[in-house]
């Protein structure tokens, strides 16, 4: 009971009390603007829908209603609506503006600056960000005329995400889908996130290691990874370039940043230490082993009666060799669980290898540690200050090491 009510304490609302305008457009794909808008309201946003009066024979503005709790709004000329100046009023009210799906039409009225409808009106008011989601034919979406429509917005400044590559609703493949919600929302997060992190180049490894035994069996741990791909991601989110190094995981990988998979410590080691050096940030999340066997048997160990006794040696400690190698001006995050005397293992362990920053959990702890989405750190410096975190979900915590690696390279410079 002490475990389940630990799982269901803690609501992680990303884009909590966020103004988000979705302008829906008239294609196939607005079905999925209902989905995607209800997604973000679970999410924390308030979101107000915008629908053109192609993209109400698609889907009815009364789903959109009831999927926000607002008015959803289709004319400039609306005599319900509660401005009688729409464009103008919500444009004011909205803090990001999105298109989605954005058909060839609206992305050529926009493009060109006609404002014929409340939406493509509202585009020209609108001093947000905007970020346009195309959706459509793979052909049309490959016309020149679209491509260099897309170019201008480009060229202005205005995000244009890439469709999704696939079969479409009259059975054409190719580039034209609309994007997974998870790349849309990774799109609104960057969006209305700080870009703090825009000049870094951050390493992030993830995962367990597996040591293989014999072509079937191998020696591991119960790390999920959930912790490294939520660092990878909110750094990423944060204006970061990121390259993530990750261990074997059930975890769908981030479409948005460079991955390079290994299974096996001595792989991560090679991996990690070849990229170190051009990187300004490098957290080692990963629960790398320590051990791993002897030797390897080209063929499946039969079970039998008797003992098996495998001879294990040390893996390379990863993170003292990069506190060696350690450049000027570069912050090395490492991680550290344990059950008992947390903040005194955590700085010994620090100390002994050159570290900038470490992230220090007791596994023991309801809610925190291997395969959770949540986790309870203190974050301990060279100084041994301490910073004990309340629980948290994971891309929180993430965040909150990030803020302390800013805070450690102002102090710094």
């Amino acid at each position: 009971m002490k475990e389940k009510n630990a799982r269901q304490t803690h609501v992680f609302k990303p884009l909590e009390g966020r103004r988000i305008i979705l302008g829906v457009s008239g294609g196939i794909a607005a079905y999925k603007a209902a989905e995607y808008a209800r997604n973000l309201i679970n999410l924390g946003a308030l979101v107000k829908v915008v629908l053109t009066e192609n993209g109400a024979k698609f889907i009815s503005p009364l789903t959109f209603s009831a999927l926000t709790g607002d008015r959803c709004v289709t004319s400039m000329f609306d005599e319900k609506a509660k401005s009688p100046i729409p464009h103008i009023s919500i444009a004011r009210w909205g803090e990001l503006l999105l298109v989605l799906p954005a058909t060839a039409d609206v992305i050529g009225k926009t493009a060109c600056g006609i404002a014929d409808d409340l939406l493509t009106t509202l585009f020209l008011a609108f001093k947000g960000k905007r970020i346009l989601f195309p959706a459509m034919n793979p052909v049309m979406y490959n016309n020149p005329a679209v491509q260099d429509n897309i170019s201008r917005l480009k060229d202005r400044g205005i995000s244009v995400a890439d469709p999704d590559d696939g079969t479409v609703a009259c059975g054409d493949t190719g580039k034209g889908r609309l994007p997974h919600f998870e790349m849309v929302l990774y799109s609104v997060r960057q969006a209305l996130s700080r870009q703090d992190l825009g000049d870094m180049n951050v390493l992030v490894t993830s995962g367990p290691t597996r040591e293989p035994i014999d072509p079937v069996r191998f020696i591991s741990n119960r790390s999920s990874g959930k912790m490294g791909l939520a660092l990878a991601n909110i750094s990423s989110i944060r204006g970061a370039r990121v390259r993530l190094i990750t261990g074997p995981t059930c975890l769908p990988p981030p479409g948005h940043v460079s991955i390079d998979m290994v299974e096996r410590a001595d792989e991560m080691a090679k991996e990690v230490l070849s990229r170190a050096s051009g990187m300004d940030v490098v957290v080692m999340a990963a629960a790398v082993s320590d051990y791993a066997p002897c030797s390897y048997s080209d063929s499946k160990l039969k079970k039998s009666d008797e003992k098996i006794v495998l001879e294990l040696g040390k893996t390379r400690d990863i993170l003292l060799e990069l506190g060696k190698i350690k450049t000027p001006g570069q912050i090395l995050v490492g991680f550290c669980a344990e059950t008992e005397n947390l903040v005194e293992n955590a700085f010994t362990k620090l100390r002994r290898k050159n570290l900038d920053l470490i992230v220090a959990n007791d596994v023991t702890e309801p809610g925190a540690g291997f395969d959770w989405d949540t986790n309870k750190v203190c974050l301990i410096d060279q100084e041994k200050n301490v910073e004990e975190l309340p629980l948290l979900h994971k891309e929180e915590v993430a965040d909150r090491i990030f803020d302390k690696v800013l805070e450690l390279r102002s102090k710094a410079s």
